[in-house]
């Protein structure tokens, strides 16, 4: 396996963002993001998912010198407009912005509309908890997924996300789309020659299916849950979409490219009603009933959500980050 230093890869982000037109600035914050990502274990929307952005800045759909703005502010919930920026970045000060309302209001929303993709959603969720508050967020996406009974991509795998921080920062995050397998992650898969571990979708033969490329070129990804997957990814879309007055999941998908999302982010600022003794007495409470489990394998461990990517962060930066070398030489040459 080929490992990358971390400080290595965000050199090499940076140097093709600012080539692509990103102010120093602007290209140094973007690319911890994606090497952060990376860093994580969540190489599909790290070093996996960069040379596709790369190709939407060549193709102009992605301007790196917009930033988001407000557009109505009505206390604690703020609508704000895109303006197909750099999703990433967009983000964090959106889900910043949010929390700056939980510290005032003990609520804090943005909807974040016409927006582009945020890469890993998780990073606000963690965003979010590092600042003490509870953190809700979820995007909308183009059509990628049948709704349930249907053969045909009409509903995201919109992905959703719940944190929940610690004092220590060893913060609770779940991070998902709604599908049962996003398509970076089987793309993931594949790369690595690998079968999903469970179905993720249906072959082109109509047969459920544990083979990346088989799901990757039918399209017919299976939502998590099968019925209720499709029934969340619905009203998702739904409530984005009103809060924003932005892009359904019907209209993105007739840009051609996966841009002009639409974004919620919420925060809660516990602090509010309890000492953060008291928050951390209880999520750890939680945390340690979980753990306490019996294990399905024999010496196995049952991890928390949040806890599987603090475990990679720490090897991955005493070895270096395992990289697709396809993905990684595919940058190099750029």
């Amino acid at each position: 396996m080929m490992r990358v230093p971390y400080d290595t890869m965000v050199n090499e982000f940076k140097r093709v963002l600012e080539k692509k037109g990103f102010q120093k600035e602007r290209a140094e914050a973007a690319a911890v993001i994606f090497a952060q990502n990376s860093l994580a274990g969540v190489a599909s929307h790290g070093l996996n998912r960069f040379p596709r952005v790369v190709e939407y800045l060549e193709k102009g759909e992605i301007d790196p010198d917009i930033t988001a703005e407000c557009e109505l502010q009505l206390g604690a919930l703020e609508r704000w407009n895109g303006h197909r920026g750099f999703g990433p970045l967009n983000a964090k000060l959106a889900m910043d912005r949010a929390c700056e309302l939980a510290k005032q209001y003990g609520v804090g929303i943005v909807a974040l509309g016409n927006n582009n993709h945020w890469m890993r959603g998780g990073s606000y969720g963690f965003q979010a908890a590092d600042q003490g508050c509870i953190g809700i967020c979820w995007s909308n996406t183009c059509a990628n997924m049948p709704a349930w009974g249907g053969m045909d991509k009409k509903i995201g795998n919109n992905p959703i996300i719940f944190a929940v921080p610690r004092s220590s920062g060893e913060h609770v995050v779940i991070d998902c789309a709604v599908s049962q397998f996003s398509y970076g992650k089987l793309e993931e898969y594949r790369l690595k020659g690998q079968n999903l571990p469970v179905p993720g979708g249906y072959d082109t033969k109509g047969n459920l299916s544990s083979d990346p490329a088989e799901i990757e070129k039918s399209w017919r990804v299976l939502p998590m849950g099968y019925w209720k997957g499709s029934g969340i990814s619905i009203a998702l879309d739904l409530i984005g979409t009103v809060l924003t007055n932005g892009n359904p999941v019907h209209i993105i998908d007739t840009f051609g490219d996966e841009v002009g999302l639409t974004q919620v982010m919420i925060a809660i600022d516990p602090s509010k009603a309890n000492s953060m003794e008291l928050t951390d007495k209880i999520v750890d409470d939680i945390i340690a009933d979980i753990k306490s489990s019996v294990p399905v394998e024999e010496n196995g461990k049952v991890l928390y959500p949040g806890e599987p990517e603090a475990i990679a962060i720490k090897e991955n930066m005493e070895k270096g980050i395992p990289v697709a070398e396809e993905k990684w030489n595919q940058v190099l040459a750029m």
